[in-house]
């Protein structure tokens, strides 16, 4: 049997997994953009009658009230929508007082959930060699809203611990089509060390969504998706 999905979001992730998601054995049963679920009001029983999961590719400002109406109607979700984060316990209470499962994350590409290993990898490498400066830059077009990226400050997140004396220094660049480059660096009077993931394209993103809409099926509880690829 299909998985029968809504989206949340008609944007350009929101076009990728409409067409990708009937490839990958999924039925899509709803697309909702903005024109019709403003403040959240187009979630209803009704729409979401049959629906398994629930993918939310929104803005940060609508992606909690998403959440929580979803999440009411027992649907469990896939959350890419990023700059809300700093609520992330706000969602988890909302999730576990609905019984639902969401798996949510900063970037659902597969090549960068390994990237942010090989970042941690690497800074704990570096913070034993203190003439090494760490930096982290990202570079998306014009269009993306939310600067740093989400990415961007999970990967902070992630190996901030590792240089306690040292704040690491984020860097952002909005312009034009660049597609989506973030780079590790660090930086000696001698050299420096770079490393670098670019994104060729959003079917990377719409792959690693579409896998967790899968695995959330009959979950309860929030995870990221960290968890999914890391877990045995």
């Amino acid at each position: 049997m299909m998985t029968r999905i809504a989206l949340l979001g008609y944007g350009k992730m929101g076009k990728t997994l409409a067409q990708l998601a009937p490839q990958r054995g999924f039925e899509v049963r709803l697309v909702m953009d903005v024109d019709v679920n403003a403040q959240g009001q187009g979630i209803t029983p009704e729409s979401f009658a049959g629906i398994d999961v629930c993918l939310d590719f929104t803005t940060p400002d609508a992606a909690v009230e998403n959440i929580r109406r979803v999440a009411a109607l027992g649907v469990n979700l896939v959350v890419g929508t990023t700059g809300w984060h700093d609520r992330l316990e706000e969602v988890r209470r909302i999730i576990d007082h609905a019984g639902a499962g969401m798996v949510y994350g900063a970037n659902f590409s597969v090549g960068i959930n390994l990237f942010y290993r090989l970042a941690r990898a690497a800074a704990e490498i570096f913070a034993g060699f203190p003439m090494y400066d760490p930096y982290l830059t990202e570079a998306h077009h014009k269009f993306k809203i939310d600067a740093p990226s989400g990415t961007a400050l999970e990967m902070k997140r992630r190996i901030q611990s590792q240089f306690k004396d040292r704040e690491i220094p984020v860097a952002s660049v909005r312009a034009g089509y660049i597609p989506g480059t973030h780079e590790l660096g660090f930086d000696s009077e001698a050299d420096t060390i770079v490393l670098r993931h670019t994104a060729r394209s959003r079917q990377g993103l719409a792959e690693g969504a579409l896998l967790a809409a899968r695995w959330v099926v009959g979950k309860r509880g929030l995870f990221s998706f960290a968890d999914i690829l890391e877990s045995p």
